[in-house]
């Protein structure tokens, strides 16, 4: 594999925060010893995404860096799930990690699910459910009680054992990314559920991890 870790961002009307996410991503990884990418797929923005992605990539560029940014953009506005798979889809890394554009679960999260991958299994997964979890700033009432409802229903409906099938930060071994990424049909929010539908199907090991989280 050219990297050891890939990085997909989806990105839509980021202007205000895409830049210091993408310092924190940057800062925290200086001083690992790995090669790395940062996939952003801008999905169809129209705001000052755009150009504030590129001028971080060109000035990154210009130095000398374990990390390589590469950008796909989507000329309309095509859905989470349509972008983050176009983005796994295009990676070169041996683990393939998907975050989150506000980070709310910060980048240093990313250790604990790769433990796992280190550890025989093919995809960790962020839960903000678990009791070991921490949630530093939570949702409002109303979206954290909608959030708790879709999950009971995956649960009703697929049979998925998981708490919490929507957190974005998910983290794959390159047999899921095959596995998996290429038979994916969902463009929307719901894509996190088809993933762990298809790694139950295919006999791939799934591992639910809390994670610190803060609602941004």
């Amino acid at each position: 594999m050219e990297y050891f870790l890939s990085i997909v961002v989806p990105v839509y009307n980021e202007e205000n925060r895409i830049k210091k996410t993408l310092e924190k991503i940057v800062d925290y990884f200086s001083n690992k010893k790995i090669k790395y990418e940062i996939i952003l797929v801008n999905d169809g923005s129209t705001d000052n995404t755009g150009e504030i992605i590129n001028e971080f990539k060109d000035k990154l560029d210009n130095n000398e860096s374990n990390c390589t940014i590469s950008i796909i953009d989507n000329k309309r506005n095509t859905g989470k799930g349509f972008s983050v798979r176009s983005g796994v889809l295009t990676s070169k890394g041996k683990y393939i990690l998907f975050s989150d554009a506000d980070l709310s679960t910060p980048i240093e999260e990313v250790e604990h699910l790769l433990f796992y991958l280190k550890d025989s299994f093919n995809i960790a997964i962020g839960s903000r459910s678990l009791k070991e979890s921490k949630i530093i700033i939570r949702q409002n009432k109303v979206r954290e009680s909608m959030g708790k409802f879709f999950n009971f229903l995956v649960r009703k409906i697929t049979s998925l054992k998981y708490i919490d099938t929507q957190c974005g930060f998910k983290i794959f071994d390159r047999k899921a990314i095959d596995s998996i990424f290429p038979y994916l049909k969902i463009d929307d929010f719901s894509f996190d559920v088809e993933i762990l539908y298809l790694a139950e199907k295919f006999g791939l090991k799934v591992k639910e991890v809390p994670i610190h989280w803060l609602n941004s």
